[in-house]
Order: C-alpha cells, then sequence, then structure tokens
C-alpha cells in the first residue's frame, strides 16, 4: 500500500517520533511519501532527519508551479473546485487563520493533489491537527484524496473551537489520539457519532533505546531536561527550584538543558540571576545518540511541563533505566506511575518539585535503579514504536 504522510514542517529535531512511525510502517511493507508543506530548518543535527531531509517533498515550491497546480485543478474537476472555495470560506470564517489564510491552503491542497497524481498514493495521513488536516480536508473536495490525522496537543486542546477540530474530526476517514486523555478530549469535541473514528496509537521508541543494555545510574547529582526551550515546558521553573537546592539548602546539584528554542536567552538570564551558571550547561541541538548519552549520564530526568501531549523523551529515559520526575499533565500520567517510575507533581508547583528532585538526590541508588527497571518494562509493553505502527497498519490498510 502506498502512503504519504503530511507535516507543516518535517523533519525537525523534536520530530524524531514521526520517522520512527514512518520507518515502522516501511518495515511492514509501506511505502511512504514524505511531504512537508515548508521546507526544514536549521535545526537537523541527526544523521538519520538529515537523510528524511533528502527524501521529503516541499509542498510549496515556486509561484508560477502553485498557480499551474490551481489552473490544473479547476480545468480537470471545475465542480469539485467551486466546492472547495465554498469550503475555504465556510472553515476559514470564524477561525483563528481567516479566509485568507485558507486561501492558501487551497492552494497547497491543489499541489498536494498534483504530487498524489505523480506519486501514485490516494491516502495521506497527518501528523497534528492544525493546518495539515485542513489541506487534506480540500484535498478531499477537489479531488477525492482521503486522509487521517495524528493529534498531540497541547495547542489542537488550547483552541479546538477556532481550529474546528470537529469539522476536521467529521471529514476524515479515521483519527489518532497519541493517549487516552488525547482521545478524551477528541471525545469532547466530536459528535458521538464519530467517536468510533477515534483510536489510540501511542508515539513510541526504537532499538537506540529499547535493545541497548544501559549502564547503572551514575552515583552523580546530575538531573537532565531534554526539549525544546519554550514556556509550556516549565524550564524556567526548573532553573529556579535548581538554585533554591543549591543556594537555600547548600545541595550539589547539576542541571543539563538538552536542546535549544525561543526561551534560551530568557533561560540564560535566569541562570545568571540565580547565580548558578557553574551548575547548568544548555547543549543546544544535539542528535539521538546524544541524547541518549545525555539521559544515561544522568541521575534523573525532569520535564516540569506546564502542558503536553505525552513527551517521547519520557519513554526514551524510561527505556534507559533513568528514573523521571515530571507532571500531573495530559497523558503522562498514563506513563508515569508515582514512587514506581518516577515522581509526578502538581504543573507550576515548585515547591513540589524541589521536594521531587530532593527525593531524587537523596534516594538510594538501588531504589532509582529499581524505578527504571520498572519504568523500562512500562515502555516496552506501551511505547514500542514498531509495535505502534502495526495498530496504525492495520487501521490504514482498512482504508486501502
Amino acid at each position: 500500500m502506498k502512503i504519504a504522510y503530511l507535516i507543516n514542517r518535517y523533519p525537525k529535531a523534536s520530530h524524531s517520533f514521526i520517522r520512527r512511525e514512518i520507518c515502522g510502517l516501511e518495515e511492514l511493507g509501506f511505502e511512504v511519501e514524505r511531504i512537508s508543506v515548508r521546507k526544514h530548518g536549521d535545526d537537523l543535527v541527526d544523521a538519520r532527519d538529515l537523510e528524511e531531509a533528502e527524501r521529503t517533498h516541499v509542498l510549496l515550491g515556486s509561484m508560477a508551479r502553485l498557480l499551474w497546480d490551481v489552473l490544473v485543478c479547476f480545468l480537470t474537476g471545475p465542480f469539485s473546485f467551486l466546492r472547495g472555495l465554498k469550503q475555504v470560506f465556510e472553515q476559514g470564517i470564524g477561525s483563528d487563520r481567516g479566509v485568507l489564510r485558507h486561501l492558501a491552503y487551497f492552494v497547497e491542497a491543489a499541489s498536494l493533489l498534483r504530487l498524489a497524481s505523480a506519486k501514485g498514493f490516494r491516502h495521506v495521513h497527518a501528523h497534528f491537527g492544525t493546518n495539515p488536516p485542513v489541506v487534506c480536508g480540500l484535498a478531499r473536495t477537489l479531488g477525492g484524496l482521503r486522509f487521517s490525522f495524528t493529534v498531540h496537543g497541547p495547542e489542537e486542546f488550547d483552541r479546538p473551537v477556532s481550529l474546528k477540530l470537529g469539522n476536521k474530526i467529521a471529514q476524515a476517514d479515521f483519527v489518532v489520539a497519541i493517549s487516552e486523555y488525547g482521545r478524551s478530549q477528541l471525545y469532547r469535541w466530536s459528535d458521538h457519532e464519530y467517536w468510533k473514528k477515534i483510536h489510540v496509537v501511542h508515539c513510541g521508541v526504537d532499538d537506540l533505546f529499547l535493545s541497548k543494555q544501559p549502564p547503572a545510574i551514575p552515583d552523580r547529582s546530575r538531573f537532565v531536561c531534554v526539549g525544546r526551550l519554550c514556556e509550556q515546558k516549565g524550564q524556567l521553573l526548573l532553573v529556579e527550584a535548581t538554585a533554591r537546592l543549591v543556594n537555600e539548602e547548600g545541595l550539589e546539584v547539576e542541571l543539563v538543558l538538552a536542546g535549544d528554542g525561543e526561551m534560551r536567552g530568557a533561560i540564560e538570564e535566569m541562570v545568571v540571576r540565580c547565580g548558578i551558571e557553574d551548575k547548568v550547561r544548555i547543549t543546544g541541538w544535539i542528535d539521538n545518540n546524544r541524547v541518549r548519552e545525555e539521559i544515561l549520564a544522568a541521575r534523573a530526568l525532569v520535564l516540569p511541563s506546564f502542558a503536553e501531549g505525552l513527551p517521547v523523551v519520557l519513554m526514551e529515559s524510561l527505556a534507559s533505566r533513568r528514573p523521571v520526575i515530571s507532571t500531573y499533565v495530559a497523558g503522562i500520567p498514563e506513563l508515569v506511575v508515582p514512587e514506581e517510575s518516577g515522581w509526578l507533581v502538581p504543573a507550576g508547583d515548585i515547591d513540589a518539585l524541589v521536594r521531587a528532585m530532593r527525593a531524587a538526590l537523596t534516594a538510594p541508588l538501588a531504589e532509582l535503579e529499581a524505578m527504571g527497571r520498572s519504568g523500562a518494562e512500562r515502555v516496552r509493553m506501551r511505547h514500542d514504536a514498531r509495535r505502534e505502527s502495526s495498530k496504525l497498519a492495520v487501521l490504514l490498510r482498512r482504508c486501502a
């Protein structure tokens, strides 16, 4: 079966889970065309992501090409073309993107149809419930292209009305949530008749994390936080909590922030303001092998997120037998069992975060090792990328 994947920007340093899912489908015999609406950014450092970039088609090409695609779309199906324009106004009015942006999606849909004809696929699976399903829905109206999509959160759940999430679910052949929490939110914003379309397929980790025997947890006071440096990940709170442990309690603490992003400047300023420059290191973007190395070099991983879907880095840490500290947000409690594989704290509660970090610092290594083993087994059972890809494969084959 030949299908396509549509993502707004692919590959991307923080989207390794999409690459793993695609590779899993290809191992099952699918032919997968990678399509990115826009060209990838400059954050690619992993060799596998760079290889993916070479295999990915970029939808937004020259203006002449885009206009030609629209003209061909009109000439081959004028009535469908008019229905598509009607859909643009219906979806654009009242949305946070407006009609003009939806006209741009209309052009992208015409280009997607041209690519479908050239490459021979009739089903597209999109990731994220923002603009990719809009493009797919318009392509369905214009040329009968079938589609499905995966919703991750938190953005889709922050503004489901303006994103018209219910309309997208109604149009799609099926919709994937990455957690039970995510499925419950899709139930909230869709009519009951469409609930049967909604399925849970977890994001997963691959052999890099599942098959290699990790070394013992080091006897050091280092924490690692992996992810984009942005508001929703809570790194500013983590820096403040680290400063309290160092400055007020006199504990020896190291913190590694593995990643980069728009909040880097603010985080660096906070580190200086707290006087812990010698305790905090920011790596910038690093590849999956370096991520694993940083996780293995730490006592525990900390991710004090304010909003989430279900972070893959928690799976990567647990698969590496390192306990985690995170928050009672979205799908996280479905993965992390408090006191068994780590600690969970209320989002934004710095006192609780400090207590959890202190507990991880003072816990015997044997206790941390037991937590790591428990977490690794849970990841193996619930988040094996190959097993999850096979679940998605069943849904895709039903659409053939």
